[in-house]
């Protein structure tokens, strides 16, 4: 059965998560601060963690922090604050998804079951996945990218673009684009979370929008990745 852990002080509201997820046929673990979140996810190893912001204690950036140095589970952030900031925070530091307060119940469990779908699909593909361009390695096996020779560090998601885009390159992608096929659903939120993952990627690779060396914004339509130098 699959298992998610749910992260929010509001009592009500993480009781009517686990009665919804329960419904459905998950198991449901629960925590309502920042460090029982953390001890509960490692005792219960769950598939997938919906991590509320405002939490008393360790708040929900700091808990994703320490979520993403120990492993890549898929992570949806929730919020009261209609903060454009609060999002690009969170999906710098690793979550998958962010949902704002008040939600749909039912778009919740939506994302939910296509990020489930999503994490299972692209593990094989990236275990074989490796790509090389002018310096620039990506090595799926070993979850690892270089450039000129040194290593780059990335985000989980952060590497599913840059994948994709080696894997494409020369390509142009719309955003919507990207976000079905590196997110894997149809993003109901703002497709700018794309713009936050090439912003981050650009700046990891010494890249530039004004004079790239890899990511080109084709004004209109949205990036293509550079092709490999004739040799």
């Amino acid at each position: 059965m699959t298992r998610l852990l749910v992260v929010d002080d509001d009592a009500n509201l993480r009781h009517t998560l686990t009665y919804a997820f329960k419904q459905e046929g998950f198991e449901v673990v629960t925590a309502d601060d920042g460090n029982q979140a953390l001890t509960s996810f490692r005792q219960s190893h769950p598939d997938l963690v919906v991590l509320d912001i405002m939490l008393p204690g360790r708040d929900g950036f700091e808990v994703a922090r320490a979520l993403r140095r120990e492993s890549d589970v898929p992570v949806i952030m929730l919020t009261a604050r209609d903060s454009e900031l609060d999002k690009v925070v969170g999906l710098e530091i690793g979550a998958d998804d962010y949902l704002a307060k008040p939600f749909s119940t039912r778009e919740l469990i939506a994302r939910v079951r296509a990020m489930l779908r999503r994490a299972r699909r692209v593990e094989p593909a990236a275990a074989d996945a490796r790509a090389e361009i002018d310096g620039l390695i990506l090595d799926g096996a070993r979850h690892r990218v270089s450039l000129d020779g040194r290593e780059v560090d990335l985000k989980p998601k952060e590497f599913d673009l840059l994948a994709f885009f080696m894997g494409h390159s020369g390509q142009v992608f719309g955003r919507e684009q990207l976000l079905a096929s590196v997110w894997g659903y149809d993003f109901a939120g703002d497709s700018r979370t794309v713009d936050t993952h090439v912003k981050t990627l650009r700046e990891k690779l010494g890249d530039s929008a004004e004079r790239p060396r890899w990511i080109e914004t084709v004004r209109g339509v949205g990036y293509r990745f550079r092709e490999k130098s004739a040799n």
